[in-house]
Protein backbone atom coordinates (compact mmCIF):
# COMPACT_ATOMS: atom_id res chain seq x y z
CA UNK A 1 0.00 0.00 0.00
CA UNK A 2 0.87 3.54 -0.75
CA UNK A 3 2.21 6.29 1.91
CA UNK A 4 -0.49 8.69 3.10
CA UNK A 5 1.81 11.36 1.32
CA UNK A 6 0.88 9.08 -1.89
CA UNK A 7 -3.06 9.17 -1.12
CA UNK A 8 -2.95 13.12 -0.16
CA UNK A 9 -1.42 13.73 -3.08
CA UNK A 10 -3.53 11.59 -5.44
CA UNK A 11 -6.80 13.35 -3.70
CA UNK A 12 -5.28 16.57 -4.15
CA UNK A 13 -4.67 16.21 -7.42
CA UNK A 14 -7.88 14.39 -8.13
CA UNK A 15 -9.61 17.35 -7.05
CA UNK A 16 -7.93 20.01 -8.82
CA UNK A 17 -8.44 18.60 -12.03
CA UNK A 18 -10.96 16.17 -13.72
CA UNK A 19 -12.18 15.01 -9.91
CA UNK A 20 -13.28 19.20 -9.29
CA UNK A 21 -15.02 19.08 -12.68
CA UNK A 22 -16.96 15.89 -12.09
CA UNK A 23 -17.69 16.62 -7.89
CA UNK A 24 -18.75 20.46 -8.94
CA UNK A 25 -21.58 19.08 -11.04
CA UNK A 26 -23.08 16.09 -8.87
CA UNK A 27 -23.18 18.66 -6.01
CA UNK A 28 -24.71 21.35 -8.25
CA UNK A 29 -28.03 21.52 -9.69
CA UNK A 30 -27.23 20.71 -13.47
CA UNK A 31 -27.95 17.88 -15.46
CA UNK A 32 -26.11 14.71 -14.87
CA UNK A 33 -25.99 11.25 -15.55
CA UNK A 34 -28.37 8.30 -13.21
CA UNK A 35 -25.77 7.26 -10.87
CA UNK A 36 -24.34 10.94 -10.14
CA UNK A 37 -27.87 12.05 -9.68
CA UNK A 38 -27.88 9.28 -7.17
CA UNK A 39 -24.84 10.29 -5.30
CA UNK A 40 -26.30 13.79 -5.37
CA UNK A 41 -29.33 13.05 -3.82
CA UNK A 42 -27.39 10.69 -1.22
CA UNK A 43 -24.74 13.37 0.18
CA UNK A 44 -27.43 15.60 0.58
CA UNK A 45 -29.71 13.60 2.49
CA UNK A 46 -26.48 12.97 5.03
CA UNK A 47 -26.15 16.82 4.74
CA UNK A 48 -29.88 17.16 6.07
CA UNK A 49 -29.27 15.02 8.48
CA UNK A 50 -26.91 16.95 10.05
CA UNK A 51 -28.32 20.08 9.79
CA UNK A 52 -31.81 18.77 10.91
CA UNK A 53 -29.51 17.35 14.00
CA UNK A 54 -27.86 20.83 14.63
CA UNK A 55 -31.03 22.58 14.21
CA UNK A 56 -33.12 20.22 16.48
CA UNK A 57 -30.38 21.09 19.48
CA UNK A 58 -32.03 24.84 19.38
CA UNK A 59 -28.21 26.40 20.13
CA UNK A 60 -26.95 26.46 16.55
CA UNK A 61 -26.74 30.47 16.37
CA UNK A 62 -24.43 29.79 19.09
CA UNK A 63 -21.88 27.37 17.73
CA UNK A 64 -18.82 27.70 16.16
CA UNK A 65 -18.35 24.99 13.75
CA UNK A 66 -15.19 23.60 11.80
CA UNK A 67 -16.35 21.95 8.06
CA UNK A 68 -13.40 19.75 7.70
CA UNK A 69 -13.18 19.00 3.93
CA UNK A 70 -15.98 20.94 2.77
CA UNK A 71 -16.20 20.80 -0.88
CA UNK A 72 -17.65 23.22 -2.70
CA UNK A 73 -19.81 23.71 1.03
CA UNK A 74 -22.85 21.70 0.89
CA UNK A 75 -22.46 22.15 4.00
CA UNK A 76 -21.12 25.26 5.24
CA UNK A 77 -23.52 27.77 3.33
CA UNK A 78 -26.29 26.29 4.90
CA UNK A 79 -25.11 26.39 8.68
CA UNK A 80 -23.84 30.03 8.18
CA UNK A 81 -27.19 30.35 6.32
CA UNK A 82 -28.91 29.32 9.69
CA UNK A 83 -26.32 31.52 12.22
CA UNK A 84 -23.47 29.58 13.13
CA UNK A 85 -20.33 30.82 13.00
CA UNK A 86 -18.20 28.81 10.02
CA UNK A 87 -14.63 27.57 9.36
CA UNK A 88 -14.50 25.68 6.21
CA UNK A 89 -11.61 24.04 4.81
CA UNK A 90 -10.78 21.62 1.83
CA UNK A 91 -7.41 20.21 0.41
CA UNK A 92 -8.41 21.55 -2.93
CA UNK A 93 -8.29 24.91 -3.91
CA UNK A 94 -10.61 25.10 -6.55
CA UNK A 95 -13.22 23.25 -3.96
CA UNK A 96 -12.59 25.85 -1.62
CA UNK A 97 -12.96 28.83 -4.86
CA UNK A 98 -16.24 27.16 -5.80
CA UNK A 99 -17.33 27.09 -1.87
CA UNK A 100 -16.90 31.12 -2.11
CA UNK A 101 -18.09 31.83 -4.84
CA UNK A 102 -21.84 29.50 -3.79
CA UNK A 103 -21.37 31.30 -0.42
CA UNK A 104 -21.30 35.02 -1.93
CA UNK A 105 -24.27 33.81 -4.12
CA UNK A 106 -26.09 32.29 -2.07
CA UNK A 107 -25.83 34.51 1.34
CA UNK A 108 -24.73 37.79 0.13
CA UNK A 109 -23.20 38.94 3.88
CA UNK A 110 -20.40 36.09 3.92
CA UNK A 111 -18.85 37.04 7.31
CA UNK A 112 -19.98 34.15 9.57
CA UNK A 113 -17.94 31.92 7.62
CA UNK A 114 -14.06 31.27 6.42
CA UNK A 115 -12.65 29.36 3.88
CA UNK A 116 -9.44 28.05 3.77
CA UNK A 117 -7.42 25.68 1.43
CA UNK A 118 -6.08 22.71 4.07
CA UNK A 119 -5.54 19.34 4.49
CA UNK A 120 -7.02 17.72 7.84
CA UNK A 121 -3.82 17.86 9.19
CA UNK A 122 -2.94 21.12 8.99
CA UNK A 123 -6.30 22.32 10.70
CA UNK A 124 -5.75 24.06 14.09
CA UNK A 125 -7.63 25.69 16.74
CA UNK A 126 -10.93 24.71 19.01
CA UNK A 127 -14.27 24.72 18.12
CA UNK A 128 -17.51 23.63 19.45
CA UNK A 129 -18.44 21.37 16.86
CA UNK A 130 -16.16 19.72 14.33
CA UNK A 131 -17.99 17.93 11.38
CA UNK A 132 -15.94 16.12 8.30
CA UNK A 133 -18.37 14.24 5.90
CA UNK A 134 -17.34 12.07 3.06
CA UNK A 135 -13.76 12.41 3.65
CA UNK A 136 -13.09 9.17 5.16
CA UNK A 137 -13.24 7.13 2.32
CA UNK A 138 -10.07 8.56 0.98
CA UNK A 139 -8.19 7.38 4.45
CA UNK A 140 -6.62 3.75 5.06
CA UNK A 141 -8.01 2.59 8.02
CA UNK A 142 -4.06 3.28 10.35
CA UNK A 143 -4.44 6.97 8.78
CA UNK A 144 -8.03 7.59 10.07
CA UNK A 145 -7.26 6.61 13.48
CA UNK A 146 -4.68 9.48 12.77
CA UNK A 147 -7.41 11.40 11.29
CA UNK A 148 -9.53 10.95 13.61
CA UNK A 149 -7.75 12.08 16.65
CA UNK A 150 -6.19 15.12 15.28
CA UNK A 151 -10.02 16.52 14.80
CA UNK A 152 -10.92 15.32 18.02
CA UNK A 153 -8.66 17.19 19.61
CA UNK A 154 -9.78 20.58 17.94
CA UNK A 155 -13.64 19.41 19.12
CA UNK A 156 -14.50 20.92 22.43
CA UNK A 157 -17.87 19.37 22.28
CA UNK A 158 -18.81 17.62 19.45
CA UNK A 159 -17.22 15.78 16.50
CA UNK A 160 -19.49 14.48 13.79
CA UNK A 161 -18.20 12.05 11.00
CA UNK A 162 -19.39 9.68 8.17
CA UNK A 163 -17.89 7.30 6.51
CA UNK A 164 -18.81 4.12 4.36
CA UNK A 165 -19.16 1.13 6.24
CA UNK A 166 -17.19 -2.00 5.92
CA UNK A 167 -20.02 -4.86 5.30
CA UNK A 168 -19.95 -8.10 3.46
CA UNK A 169 -22.62 -6.71 0.51
CA UNK A 170 -20.94 -3.03 0.23
CA UNK A 171 -17.45 -4.76 0.11
CA UNK A 172 -18.85 -7.20 -2.80
CA UNK A 173 -20.34 -4.27 -4.43
CA UNK A 174 -17.36 -2.02 -4.09
CA UNK A 175 -15.38 -5.10 -6.17
CA UNK A 176 -17.70 -5.63 -8.88
CA UNK A 177 -17.23 -1.52 -9.05
CA UNK A 178 -13.65 -1.68 -9.07
CA UNK A 179 -14.22 -4.25 -12.28
CA UNK A 180 -15.51 -1.61 -14.61
CA UNK A 181 -13.15 1.54 -13.51
CA UNK A 182 -14.48 4.72 -15.54
CA UNK A 183 -12.51 7.49 -16.24
CA UNK A 184 -12.78 9.37 -13.93
CA UNK A 185 -12.33 6.98 -10.89
CA UNK A 186 -9.60 7.92 -10.09
CA UNK A 187 -8.66 7.84 -5.82
CA UNK A 188 -8.86 5.09 -3.80
CA UNK A 189 -11.94 4.14 -1.89
CA UNK A 190 -11.50 3.10 1.54
CA UNK A 191 -14.03 1.38 3.55
CA UNK A 192 -14.06 1.44 7.58
CA UNK A 193 -15.64 -0.74 10.59
CA UNK A 194 -17.80 0.77 12.27
CA UNK A 195 -16.88 -0.78 15.59
CA UNK A 196 -13.32 0.85 15.00
CA UNK A 197 -14.24 4.01 14.19
CA UNK A 198 -16.15 4.35 17.49
CA UNK A 199 -13.15 2.94 19.09
CA UNK A 200 -11.01 5.46 17.63
CA UNK A 201 -13.98 8.33 19.09
CA UNK A 202 -14.51 6.73 22.93
CA UNK A 203 -10.30 6.21 23.03
CA UNK A 204 -10.57 10.04 22.60
CA UNK A 205 -12.72 10.83 25.17
CA UNK A 206 -16.03 10.95 22.77
CA UNK A 207 -19.29 8.57 23.37
CA UNK A 208 -21.78 8.47 20.52
CA UNK A 209 -25.11 10.47 20.84
CA UNK A 210 -26.17 9.76 17.39
CA UNK A 211 -26.57 7.62 14.76
CA UNK A 212 -27.49 8.02 11.01
CA UNK A 213 -27.29 5.94 7.68
CA UNK A 214 -27.75 7.41 3.79
CA UNK A 215 -28.31 4.37 1.89
CA UNK A 216 -29.02 4.58 -2.11
CA UNK A 217 -28.11 2.56 -5.03
CA UNK A 218 -24.53 4.28 -4.43
CA UNK A 219 -24.14 6.13 -2.10
CA UNK A 220 -23.50 4.34 1.51
CA UNK A 221 -22.87 6.79 4.46
CA UNK A 222 -22.93 6.10 8.27
CA UNK A 223 -23.55 8.70 10.19
CA UNK A 224 -21.99 9.07 13.78
CA UNK A 225 -22.34 12.53 16.72
CA UNK A 226 -19.73 12.07 19.40
CA UNK A 227 -19.91 14.44 22.31
CA UNK A 228 -17.02 14.67 24.80
CA UNK A 229 -17.09 13.03 27.78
Amino acid sequence: MKSVVDDKTVVKEYFNATGFDRWQRIYGNGEVNKVQLDIRNGHQQTVDAVVSWLQSDGNLEDLSICDAGCGVGSLSIPLAKAGAQVFASDISEKMVGEAQQRAKDTLGNTENITFAVQDLEALSGKYHTVICLDVLIHYPQDKAAQMITHLASLAESRLILSFAPKTFLLTILKKIGELFPGPSKTTRAYQHRESEIINILQSNGFSIKRFGMTSTRFYYSRLLEATRN
